[in-house]
């Protein structure tokens, strides 16, 4: 009895010395306005809750006018980052999920491109006045809507996604990828998310939108100042642009163009034009011998002022007198974005034409 005694003693004295309370983990999103933030939040969400959803066999045509949405009261949890209420709507999540699937997106890669930091805002060349952002990683590009906007996509969606289906997702028209209402403040505000035409990898030098008109085509002169204009018809032809590519890939560009303008105009659909964006090579070779030469500069500097590079880090000279590269590093930044020399990979660069190999 009393070695019973002695180990429920110590059962109890072990209990007692390493309990420890566990909290869930809430996930933060965390953004420069609230909006942001809510919009974040609803794509982890909903994105998380259409996991637990089967995949079913077919589409009907409900799946075609359904919608998740829901109110959120958060009161004062994250009122620095979130609003107190908000509401978050999500329009045809299995059709939007096919889609997503067609273009061989994965929902988790969809989910972490989103919501892994805040979207960032980018310039918009249209006259419609919308907003426009792109993931942190710049995979995915964030479009404002208007309500009459919603809803010529839902009747667009009717004969977009057949189409989708048709064409085995290739296509050169935008890939639509999810349609969101979000509520902040009483304000509604609207945002479908497109897969970025330009590589996220490969800097965009030249950048044209072109309509196959002279007419009122030409960039504006406060366009053409900034440091990456949208430039015109008419621009283009004033350059001498020449875009060479090989036979093959001229005739699937071409089909392509032929299949997608067929169907617009079966739409009746004719306010569109094609965004093309040109990657110079010589210019990427010369900005990646400056960044190396720079970061090559930045190494001799470490080297030679010892332990201070240290201590305005924060970190600690190895056993060997190296110094830490600190976490947040952006020369390391620089090389990552250079690993690949400046090729195009065929699964992020789906509208990527070369104009010679890359090898």
């Amino acid at each position: 009895m009393s070695v019973g005694g002695r180990v429920a003693s110590g059962l109890s004295k072990l209990k007692k010395k390493h309990f420890r309370v566990k909290h869930q983990k809430v996930k933060l999103f965390r953004a420069s306005e609230p909006l942001l933030s809510v919009f974040m939040w609803g794509v982890n969400h909903t994105i998380n809750e259409l996991s637990h959803v089967n995949i079913p066999v077919m589409l009907l045509p409900d799946d075609f006018k359904a919608h998740s949405k829901l109110k959120v009261d958060y009161h004062l949890f994250n009122k620095e980052n979130m609003p107190s209420h908000f509401k978050f709507k999500e329009y045809c999540p299995l059709v939007f999920r096919n889609l997503r699937e067609r273009f061989g997106i994965d929902d988790l890669d969809y989910k972490e491109s989103l919501t892994r930091s805040q979207p960032l805002p980018v310039d918009s060349p249209g006259k419609s006045g919308a907003r426009f952002y792109q993931s942190y990683d710049r995979l995915f590009i964030i479009k404002s809507l208007t309500s009459e906007e919603v809803e010529r996509m839902h009747s667009f969606l009717k004969d977009y996604h057949p189409y989708i289906v048709e064409r085995h997702g290739k296509t050169l028209l935008p890939e639509y990828l999810a349609m969101y209402r979000l509520t902040v403040d009483g304000v509604e505000h609207y945002f479908v998310v497109m897969r970025n035409v330009f590589s996220n990898h490969l800097r965009t030098h030249r950048k044209f939108d072109l309509k196959g008109s002279t007419v009122d085509r030409e960039a504006s002169d406060k366009e053409k100042e900034k440091d990456l204009p949208t430039l015109k018809d008419n621009d283009f032809v004033k350059e001498g642009m020449k875009i060479y590519i090989g036979e093959e890939a001229k005739e699937k560009l071409i089909e392509t163009l032929n299949a997608d303008v067929g169907f617009l105009t079966k739409l009746h659909l004719m306010d569109y034009s094609l965004l093309l964006g040109v990657h110079d090579v010589a210019r990427a070779e010369e900005e990646r011998a400056a960044y190396q030469e720079e970061d090559n500069q930045l190494e001799d500097d470490e080297d030679s002022s010892g332990s201070g590079v240290d201590q305005r880090w924060g970190g600690n000279a190895g056993a060997s007198g190296g110094i830490t590269t600190p976490p947040d590093s952006p020369r390391t930044l620089v090389r990552e974005a250079s690993l690949h020399d400046g090729c195009i990979i065929p699964e992020l660069d789906i509208y990527a034409i070369p104009s010679s190999d890359c090898t």
